[in-house]
């Protein structure tokens, strides 16, 4: 029996960019009929790596080979026409046009006039994998488990043997991912290789072949399904040991700290984006918010933080509104970290004290006490071991983890009542998630509410005492952890009542 060919090849592959070697010296195989997957740190070199097989960079060393030839993948273009398609982690479709019309694009024919014989085509490949979409639905209409079907459908009319996915379920749910896989495995039975890149320990485990792990560009090792376990994968990524793990808490849950009372609230462009929310989380309890992105977590999030007034009903922090001048503190998380967690323009320190800047200790009147601010900055940085460890460095140069801590340290300053984290390890490599969860937890055991908004259910049950699923602007249903299951949760988010 002969050696199956591989299909790609990488051959010591670098990549430099100023001052960072992105990707160092990597090669790797993937085969017909495999799901390869790529896993890393936040910087580890996976999306450099995937921007070299798409023509999106050069490499600066080494070299690539497609079906043992050597090739130069200079565009995008280039890797279409060799068999290689990128699902992107979010669909680049045109909303206001049909699905056929989007499938239509990128083609030879051009977007006017359709390859002849287009719509039997996406017939055949939907008959073919179990495909469930109209192609003459407009774009806006589909959920995002639809879209991606649309990009992995167009991928493969490109003629793509090779599937790139990139965190193919960050905005799907639970039963819109069991659909995927259903697909990924049809296409190896079929022949086709995937590179499956993702943070999620478990689903790599469940749907992966072989594993690839990069740390810091370089490839640490490559492990079959079965020869590793979560924890040997997260310690080949980081070069430690990862706690994943959460023991129960045995103690009492106190008094309400947040309530929400039948709130309605209308979103950006006036249309309702809360129906009727209600909800309480108590002290010394986590309560998580799971759905899927655009469900009203957003202005469910702006309602209790007082940045947005609610058309209707009422929100209390400790008894009091939200909006009152006296409203106790409100530990923010949010969820676009970078424009909305820091001022890029100011350093550290200046970041660490923002919510407080006009208090004893840091202001004497009308003059900030520098020596005050950069003493507490650098007690801060110690103890959340944030990177680098220097006070006056610019807050936009740090890494999505290191920018995370920064926001937690001084969210956190003050033991405030109650705590409202949203996505907080959205993008962040398994290392640095571990840490935020230790730190929600130990402020809950320590007495904080704790609302958690997060699409990421193996985080909302890691973390979750109780668990309540957004959809459509209402609250579809919640329970105790413990006592609910993906399945039901998996259908609440996809608005089903059961």
């Amino acid at each position: 029996m002969t050696e199956t060919r591989a299909l790609l090849s990488l051959r010591n592959v670098s990549k430099r960019f100023p001052g960072v070697l992105a990707v160092d010296r990597v090669s790797l195989d993937v085969y017909p009929g495999e799901v390869h997957a790529l896993l890393g740190e936040n910087g580890a070199g996976k999306t450099t790596l995937v921007s070299l097989l798409y023509g999106m960079y050069p490499p600066d060393e080494g070299d690539i080979f497609w079906k043992g030839r050597r090739v130069r993948i200079r565009s995008p273009q280039d890797a279409i026409k060799l068999g290689i398609g990128l699902v992107p982690q979010h669909p680049l479709l045109v909303r206001a046009h049909t699905v056929l019309e989007n499938l239509a694009l990128g083609l030879p024919s051009g977007f006017l006039f359709p390859t002849r014989g287009l719509a039997q085509r996406i017939r055949e490949l939907t008959r073919q994998y179990a495909f469930r979409f109209d192609p003459n639905v407009r774009v806006w209409q589909l959920s995002e488990g639809e879209k991606q079907r649309v990009e992995i459908v167009r991928a493969l009319l490109q003629g793509a043997e090779l599937l790139v996915l990139d965190e193919p379920t960050s905005v799907l749910t639970p039963p819109e991912a069991a659909e995927l896989f259903r697909v990924l495995r049809r296409m190896k039975e079929d022949g086709e290789a995937v590179i499956f890149i993702s943070h999620k320990l478990d689903e790599v485990l469940e749907i992966a072949d072989l594993i690839s792990v990069l740390r810091k560009g370089r490839l640490v090792g490559s492990v079959r399904r079965g020869e590793a376990t979560k924890e040997d994968l997260a310690r080949m990524m980081v070069g430690r040991q990862v706690e994943f793990s959460r023991p129960r808490r045995g103690g009492r849950v106190g008094a309400p700290v947040l309530e929400v009372e039948n709130v309605h609230a209308q979103g950006d462009q006036g249309q309702p984006a809360l129906r009727g929310v209600s909800l309480q989380v108590r002290a010394g309890e986590i309560l998580g918010i799971a759905g899927v992105a655009g469900n009203g977590q957003r202005e469910l999030v702006e309602v209790v933080t007082g940045l947005r007034p609610p058309a209707a009903g009422k929100v209390r922090v400790l008894g009091r509104d939200p909006l009152s001048p006296r409203r106790p503190r409100i530990a923010h998380i949010p969820e676009d970290r970078r424009r909305q967690g820091v001022a890029g323009g100011l350093n550290l320190a200046e970041n660490l004290i923002l919510r407080d800047h006009a208090r004893p200790p840091f202001a004497r009147g009308l003059l900030m006490d520098r020596r005050a601010v950069y003493a507490f900055a650098g007690e801060q940085i110690e103890r959340y071991g944030i990177e680098p460890p220097n006070p006056a460095a610019p807050a936009r140069l740090l890494s999505g983890g290191n920018l995370q801590k920064l926001i937690i340290a001084r969210e956190f300053h003050g033991d405030p009542p109650l705590i409202v984290a949203v996505h907080p390890t959205y993008g962040l490599d398994v290392g640095a998630a571990a840490l935020v969860h230790e730190l929600l937890s130990e402020r809950s055991r320590a007495g904080a509410a704790v609302l958690l908004v997060s699409e990421d259910l193996d985080e909302v049950f890691a973390l979750s005492d109780r668990i309540a699923v957004i959809h459509g602007g209402r609250l579809m249903g919640a329970g105790a952890a413990g006592e609910l299951d993906r399945a039901r949760v998996g259908l609440w988010m996809a608005g089903v009542e059961v």
